[in-house]
Parts: structure tokens; C-alpha cells; sequence
């Protein structure tokens, strides 16, 4: 498991939270000089769940906003007092995906005996994505959940099947394979095309408290307290029988590896929202099923972009000693 990820790790003033993101807007104003700084979360919906808080913790510093969506964009806001926008690119896997199905005519796949399958161009990004690096100044990317779903990309009935320059790629990769080969080509893609001033980050895994079972098959989250740091490590080992949520280290092992020798940092909130079992929506949207995986707001998704907001903050040389000597 990754523990360097908690906040007892950076050296900062505490400041209230209105306080640190307009620090953050100050930032960015100073940055832009004239000209409008785009901020991208990239991602599925657990990034969509970070967009939302990172929105909300913005309008406490700056309530002057409009909507404008850039490119692909799935939700955006502007904060005209500062001419920034803040963005949210739906992608489930990074790369373009889609439902495959035999040819008559027949193929490599079809040799093999594939019958249907989702096709995954693994040098491909999904269109809602694939031009945000060429105006994002700020972009932090996550996937992993998709992966591990069973229930979406049977490994039987509907799997996997990864194509490269738009040929399928033989032997047949497993999904953690196919995994690999996405990081290293989307990094690639994006660190290509992304500004020399830009900030680049990958998420690591959101981690899922399900207890009993998975979300289809009933499984719950109906704690009232945090887990203790020596029941998380429990629940997340893969070193026993992986139970619901062991896709949290599984996802990591592959993201951790994926940025060596990158530009991008990573932004580990995976040990500290592993104690949170408390702080889940379960049934309180209304859902058939209790969630047990988004988190609710305000909540654990807050600490995230703290995190990311010190991180910013620290990568241009604002110390927090300068941030409380301005006055805010």
C-alpha cells in the first residue's frame, strides 16, 4: 500500500479552506498575465466527484462565474474575476473504446474464436479528451476503477480485446496488461502536447468500501466512524484473498509504475481515503443499490484537492510564510 500520501507529509500554515483557494486564484492570476488559465480533471466519475469539490471550494473565494464548456468537456466553469476555467472530461479507460463484434469475413480475433468483445485502441484517447492537453494548463488524470468491472467487460462474454495502430494486438492481453500499455501511451500523448509551464497529475485509486460483497451483489457501507489505520491495511491487502475493494493497491502497483521517468507527479490520496469507510453517499442519493464508492460532499474529495492546491502552490515557490504574509 502506499502510505506517503497523507498530509502529515507537507510542511504548510493552515489556512481555512476560502483562504487556500483563493491563494490558488491569486496564483493562477499571476500566471496567466492577461490571458484565460484552463484547469482539466480527466477521468471517470470519481474525478467528476473531485471536479465538484474543487468547483465549490473555488465559489467560497469567487462567486463571479459562468458556464462555458472548452472542447470535450463534460461540466466547466469560469471564475471571471480571474479569467479562469475549470473543467470536467468524461473517460472511463483514457483510450477510445467501443462495442466489437465478428466479422464474417473473419480475422485474428475471429480465429481465435471471439465472438463480440469491446475494442480498446490502446494509442487511441477518447474523443472527449483528446485535445484538452493542447489548452489545459493544469490536468489531473485518473482510470482505474473500469478495469476491475466484471459486470461491464465480461472476461467471457464481452472482454477486452486491445488494438494498436488499429490492428489487434495478438496474443490477447489481460486487462493489466492492456492497462500498461494505455498508461504508457496517454503519458506519452499528453506530456507531448501539454505547455513546458503546465502541471501534469495522476490520481492514484479511490478506494471502495463495500462490505459483504460487491455493489451488485449487495454490499453494503453503513459505517458511522473511520477505520483504524491497521483494519484499512487489512481491508486492501493483496496479500490475501482480494475481497471487493482490492482493486484500490491493484490499480496503484500499475500507476505508480506508469509515471517513471515522466513529467507527471502523482497525487497519492489512496492511504488516507482508505480510513474514510464512513463517508460514502451508500443509499442517501436514492440509488437501487448503496454506493459505496463516490464520496459524499463536503467530505474526503475536499482533502484531494487540498492536497493539490499545496502541491500547486509548492511547484511555483509560493511558501505558505508568503501566502500569510499577504494578508489572506
Amino acid at each position: 500500500m502506499l502510505k506517503q500520501d497523507s498530509i502529515r507529509n507537507l510542511n504548510l500554515v493552515v489556512l481555512s479552506k476560502s483562504n487556500l483557494f483563493l491563494s490558488l486564484l491569486l496564483l493562477f492570476q499571476n500566471l496567466i498575465s492577461g490571458c484565460m488559465l484552463l484547469s482539466g480533471f480527466v477521468g471517470d466519475s470519481l474525478n467528476r466527484n473531485m471536479y465538484a469539490s474543487f468547483v465549490c471550494s473555488l465559489k467560497q473565494a469567487s462567486q463571479n462565474v459562468r458556464k462555458w464548456r472548452p472542447a470535450g468537456a463534460d461540466k466547466a466553469l469560469t471564475f471571471l474575476d480571474y479569467n479562469l476555467t475549470v473543467a470536467y472530461h468524461r473517460t472511463n479507460l483514457l483510450a477510445r473504446y467501443g462495442e466489437w463484434e465478428a466479422k464474417d469475413d473473419g480475422g485474428a480475433l475471429e480465429k481465435l474464436g471471439f465472438v463480440k468483445g469491446y475494442r480498446v485502441d490502446v494509442d487511441v484517447p477518447q474523443s472527449t479528451w483528446a485535445e484538452a492537453p493542447l489548452f489545459h494548463d493544469v490536468l489531473v488524470l485518473n482510470t482505474g476503477h473500469w478495469w476491475w468491472a466484471p459486470e461491464k467487460f465480461d472476461p467471457e462474454k464481452s472482454p477486452m480485446l486491445f488494438f494498436k495502430r488499429g490492428e489487434p494486438i495478438i496474443p490477447v492481453k489481460s486487462p493489466e496488461e492492456g492497462l500498461d500499455m494505455v498508461l504508457k501511451y496517454m503519458l506519452t500523448y499528453i506530456e507531448r502536447r501539454m505547455s513546458a509551464q503546465g502541471f501534469m497529475f495522476l490520481r492514484t485509486q479511490s478506494p471502495r468500501h463495500f462490505e459483504g460483497a460487491d455493489w451488485n451483489e449487495g454490499g453494503t457501507c453503513h459505517r458511522r466512524k473511520p477505520l483504524e489505520e491497521k483494519e484499512a491495511v487489512s481491508w486492501f491487502s493483496l496479500s490475501k484473498r482480494p475481497g471487493p475493494n482490492a482493486e484500490m493497491n491493484q490499480a496503484n502497483l500499475h500507476l505508480s509504475k506508469a509515471i517513471r521517468g515522466t513529467s507527471f507527479e502523482l497525487l497519492n490520496i489512496s492511504f488516507l481515503s482508505s480510513l474514510r469507510a464512513d463517508a460514502h453517499p451508500s443509499l442517501s442519493a436514492g440509488k437501487l443499490h448503496e454506493d459505496c464508492m463516490h464520496w459524499c460532499l463536503p467530505g474526503v474529495t475536499d482533502t484531494w484537492n487540498d492536497m493539490l492546491v499545496v502541491r500547486l502552490l509548492q511547484l511555483q515557490k509560493v511558501s505558505a510564510s508568503d501566502v500569510e504574509d499577504s494578508g489572506f
